[in-house]
C-alpha cells in the first residue's frame, strides 16, 4: 500500500517539477535570444518480488515480477533551435543566423555566451550587452596599419584609440573627361583641385592644359601660388582621340609647404580624351584627406564593425567574435541570457563568423525566443492531468488505508 503513495508523491513532485519548466519557457516567450528547455522523466528503481526462470525440459521458463517505485527526472534539456530574427532597425542589434554564441566579458578574461545580440556603444566606445554591460569580445584593427589580427586572443571590443583618423598627404591625382580637339593651338584650360598635406591642411592644385600641335597638350601645374612648373608633361591622344600615354606624369613640388612635408603627387590622365566635344576636363579622385572623427558605425555578415568619419574615410575597425560548442546542449545557463562552458560542452571554438560550420551575422536584427506557445499549452495540459491522475493514486491508497482502519469496527 505504501509503495502506490510513494510512487504518487513522486509523480506529483516531478510533474511540479516539469510545470516550473513549462512556466519559465512561458514566461520568456519574449525574451530575446532564449532557449527553451523540455523535462523527461523516466521510472525508478523496481521491487522484485520474483526473479525470471529458465525453461526446463517441458515447463516454460517464468518472467521476472517487480513492483516499480515510482518515478524520477531523467533531464532537463536545453533546446537550441534557432528563434526567428525580428527586424528592428539598429545597426548595432546583430542576430546569429547558424550556430554559435556571440561572446561576451565582464573583466576581460572570463569568458560568457550568448545568443541576444542587443549590443550598443557607450560613451567611452566601448562594444557592451545592454543586457547586463558587459563587452562583447572580438578582434580590434591595428591603430596604425588598420590590419585586424583574428589569430589574436579575442578581447573586449573598444574603439577609442580608432575613433579619429589621422590626415593622410595625397599622393595621387587622377583627371578625366574631354580635352576638345576643335581647340586651336596656344589655347590654355585650367582645372583646379583640393589637395591635403602631411598634416591635413588643404592645399589648392592648379592644373594648366595648353595645346602644342594636333594630338598633343603640354601639362603645367601650381600649388597655392607657390610657383608654376612648366612643361610637367606632354599628353598625347590617337587619332581616334584615345589617350596614347602609358606612363602617368609626377609633380614634385619642391616649394616649403609650411610645417608638412613636400608633396609629391602623381598626376594620371588615363581616363581622358580629346573629341570633338564640349571642354569637360575635371579632377575624378585623389587619396588625400583631412582629419577625421568617428561618425557612424556599420556591422555586416562577417561581424566586421566598419566606422565612417567625418572626412569621408571608411574603415574596417573590429571584427565580432563567434564560439561554436560541439555540445551547446551541456551549456551551464549563467542568468541573464548567458551561458557557460561546463564539463560536457566542450571547450569552445572561436572564430569569424561564417567559417568552419559558424553561423553569419545578421545586422539590425535580433533573434527571438524559440519558445513554441502552442507546444507549451498541449504540455502544460499533459503536466496537469499527469499531476492530477497521480494525486488521485495517494488519494485512492488512502481510502483503501482507511477501510483497512476500519476493520476492527
Amino acid at each position: 500500500m505504501m509503495r502506490s503513495l510513494f510512487a504518487g508523491v513522486s509523480g506529483l513532485k516531478n510533474h511540479q517539477t516539469r510545470m516550473d519548466v513549462i512556466g519559465n519557457n512561458i514566461a520568456n516567450v519574449n525574451t530575446v535570444g532564449f532557449k527553451k528547455s523540455r523535462v523527461t522523466f523516466q521510472d525508478m528503481l523496481s521491487q522484485t518480488l520474483r526473479g525470471a526462470s529458465t525453461p526446463q525440459g517441458n515447463r516454460a521458463g517464468t518472467n521476472p515480477m517487480q513492483v516499480g517505485l515510482g518515478m524520477s527526472l531523467a533531464s532537463i534539456d536545453v533546446i537550441h533551435t534557432p528563434g526567428s530574427p525580428q527586424s528592428t532597425g539598429k545597426n548595432t542589434d546583430l542576430s546569429i543566423e547558424g550556430e554559435g554564441f556571440f561572446m561576451l566579458t565582464s573583466n576581460g578574461n572570463d569568458a560568457f555566451y550568448t545568443r541576444a545580440g542587443n549590443f550598443d556603444f557607450d560613451s567611452n566606445k566601448n562594444f557592451y550587452s545592454t543586457s547586463n554591460g558587459m563587452l562583447v569580445k572580438g578582434w580590434m584593427a591595428d591603430p596604425v596599419t588598420g590590419v585586424i589580427d583574428t589569430d589574436a586572443d579575442a578581447r573586449g571590443i573598444n574603439l577609442a584609440a580608432l575613433a579619429f583618423s589621422e590626415p593622410n598627404a595625397t599622393t595621387r591625382a587622377e583627371f578625366a573627361k574631354n580635352l576638345d580637339t576643335r581647340a586651336t593651338i596656344g589655347d590654355t584650360f585650367t582645372v583646379p583641385i583640393t589637395v591635403y598635406d602631411s598634416k591635413g591642411d588643404i592645399h589648392v592644385l592648379k592644373v594648366i592644359y595648353e595645346k602644342t600641335a594636333d594630338n598633343e597638350w603640354t601639362v603645367d601645374a601650381e600649388i597655392d601660388s607657390l610657383g608654376l612648373h612648366d612643361n610637367v608633361c606632354t599628353l598625347n591622344f590617337n587619332t581616334d582621340g584615345t589617350y596614347l600615354n602609358t606612363v602617368p606624369a609626377t609633380v614634385s613640388i619642391t616649394d616649403p609647404i609650411t610645417g608638412a612635408d613636400n608633396l609629391s603627387i602623381t598626376l594620371d590622365f588615363s581616363k581622358m580624351t580629346q573629341f570633338a566635344g564640349e571642354y569637360t576636363v575635371s579632377p575624378f579622385s585623389q587619396d588625400g584627406y583631412g582629419p577625421g572623427d568617428l561618425q557612424g558605425i556599420s556591422v555586416d555578415t562577417t561581424g566586421t564593425i566598419t566606422g565612417t568619419y567625418s572626412n569621408g574615410q571608411n574603415r574596417e575597425l573590429a571584427r565580432v567574435a563567434i564560439a561554436t560548442f560541439a555540445n551547446p546542449a551541456g551549456l551551464m545557463k549563467a542568468g541573464n541570457n548567458l551561458f557557460q562552458e561546463s564539463n560536457n560542452s566542450g571547450l569552445a571554438q572561436i572564430g569569424i563568423p561564417g567559417t568552419s560550420d559558424r553561423g553569419i551575422i545578421k545586422p539590425e536584427t535580433l533573434e527571438m525566443s524559440n519558445v513554441d506557445l502552442s507546444q507549451e499549452f498541449v504540455d502544460m495540459i499533459i503536466t496537469q492531468r499527469g499531476f492530477q491522475a497521480n494525486s488521485r493514486v495517494i488519494t485512492t491508497s488512502d481510502q483503501i488505508l482507511e477501510e483497512l482502519v476500519n476493520l476492527r469496527r
